[in-house]
């Protein structure tokens, strides 16, 4: 299904992300994963690519198996780093001739200890020119871009940033999906001033539960999704044992959707870490078995 149909009905849409699994045994994990997921009927789920490209492979594999095995829209992330127009463009081509609606333009993270965004001699600098090229060449398929409701780490100024935002969907982009937070008061921050810059798509959020004392240190370390409101912190801090850790960020994962519904949001994004429990978890505490329940 295009994603433009999906956010077009006047429903919510709730979406799950997952990365490609790099051996046998992720690969059965995260397929088990899909299998308890399907059963909450999300929107549709996306595949990601790693820094640098370096699962495109991957990616393009993963992508496929969900698109030949399950009923599942899937979007798949497209990047610029380290592809040429030519090489997108037979991306695009194989995903097309495969049924493959819908992407996820980015510009992509570099290489981690890489010392920044290197531009292909014959790629894109910017996500919104891949998005134009996509528009042009592939004109009926769906394109998503990213949002930074806490702010693009390479862009400190915010005025320049939604203005680099709208080029995207200026460009053709269909919808805007965030990276994750922690306060939704940034989000409505960020949605009321793409309104004010004349964006007018679909925002989507993105949520990410705190489940571990390993991954919450992961996320601070990253450029993105690495503010930690102090009541959360504080919440984390009383928690006795692991167990209880990863009940407080789920519960208050759960607040942060319950909220988002109240206050008119047009879709969750749940990143999922391949892993199945989280979610489930957050759908249990909010008293529904499926993402149309969520809709009533």
């Amino acid at each position: 299904m295009h994603i433009a149909e999906i956010l077009g009905n006047n429903r919510i849409s709730f979406s799950f992300e997952f990365f490609p699994p790099r051996n046998q045994a992720a690969s059965q994990q995260l397929f088990a994963s899909i299998a308890e997921l399907v059963r909450l009927k999300p929107s549709y789920v996306s595949v990601t690519y790693g820094a640098g490209g370096s699962t495109r492979e991957l990616t393009h594999e993963l992508v496929m198996r969900i698109s030949r095995e399950t009923d599942l829209t899937v979007v798949s992330h497209l990047t610029c780093i380290g592809a040429s127009r030519d090489e997108i463009g037979d991306i695009l081509q194989t995903y097309w001739l495969n049924g493959i609606r819908n992407i996820l333009a980015l510009r992509g993270d570099p290489p981690r200890n890489s010392a920044g965004f290197v531009q292909h001699p014959y790629g894109f600098a910017y996500a919104a020119d891949q998005v134009a090229f996509i528009r042009e060449r592939f004109p009926e398929m769906g394109i998503g871009v990213a949002g930074f409701p806490e702010g693009h780490p390479e862009t400190p100024n915010r005025l320049i940033e939604l203005d680099n935002l709208k080029r995207k969907v200026d460009a053709g982009a269909d919808y805007i999906c965030t990276q994750l937070f922690f306060d939704n008061r940034d989000f409505y921050d960020f949605r009321e001033r793409c309104e004010l810059t004349g964006i007018t798509v679909p925002i989507l959020a993105g949520i990410m539960p705190v489940t571990t004392r390993k991954g919450m240190k992961r996320m601070a370390e990253l450029a993105l999704g690495s503010r930690f409101p102090a009541r959360l912190l504080r919440a984390l801090a009383r928690a006795e044992d692991d167990d209880h850790f990863e009940k407080v960020g789920i519960h208050w994962a759960t607040e942060q959707v319950r909220d988002l519904i109240d206050n008119g949001v047009r879709g969750i994004h749940f990143y999922t870490l391949n892993r199945s429990r989280p979610t489930l978890r957050i759908y249990d505490a909010l008293g529904v078995t499926s993402s149309e329940r969520l809709n009533r």
